[in-house]
């Protein structure tokens, strides 16, 4: 079977299915394009730092948002908005799973895992919240997903209150500088 290897720790992650989502930190975007090819790739971090569209990947293929990892607005930063999770859920729905999509941020914690939870959300439309949220802490003991985007996505998807529910249930991640890619299956029985 091969294995993604993350540079940082040498830590395996089994590589999957093409319908596989990743995650990961920016540190570890090259690698995880590479070992597990990616298809498509979002990138979820602040305007001065969002990255080139790696060489495998179509441009098109390739959705940078542009927002600071905050949930209130503070002079100077970019809030995640509801246009921000929009594309996000039009680019997840319209991402064909023939190959792995890579959802990453700075660190791999928090805008990256609400993007995999909301991502695993738009395309499970009857798998209850708790259950996604419950394999996105399988996967990463550090997610913290960024709170903001998840009630923003629990309006845009009419989850009722539901995501962030079940986010909170999952409570804050371990406290870490960096995460480890993890990955998810983006298919779940409802």
């Amino acid at each position: 079977m091969d294995a993604l290897i993350s540079e940082s720790d040498e830590t395996t992650v089994p590589a999957m299915s093409p319908d596989t989502i990743y995650v990961s930190p920016l540190s570890l975007v090259q690698t995880t394009v590479a070992d597990a090819r990616v298809s498509h790739l979002v990138t979820l971090i602040n305007g001065e730092t969002l990255i080139d569209t790696p060489a495998t990947i179509v441009k098109d293929r390739h959705l940078r948002l542009s927002m600071n990892d905050i949930c209130e607005a503070r002079d100077g930063l970019v809030v995640p908005c509801e246009d921000h999770v929009a594309e996000l859920i039009r680019f997840t729905l319209d991402w064909d799973q023939q190959a792995p999509l890579l959802i990453h941020c700075w660190a791999g914690i928090s805008r990256s895992t609400a993007g995999a939870f909301i991502a695993l959300c738009a395309l499970n439309p009857d798998t209850d919240e708790h259950a996604l949220a419950r394999s996105l802490r399988a996967g990463s003991p550090t997610a913290s997903p960024n709170r903001r985007l998840v009630a923003l996505a629990d309006n845009v998807l009419s989850r009722e209150g539901r995501m962030s529910a079940a986010v909170d249930h999952i409570g804050r991640g371990q406290l870490a500088e960096e995460g480890k890619v993890f990955s998810l299956p983006a298919r779940h029985a409802a």
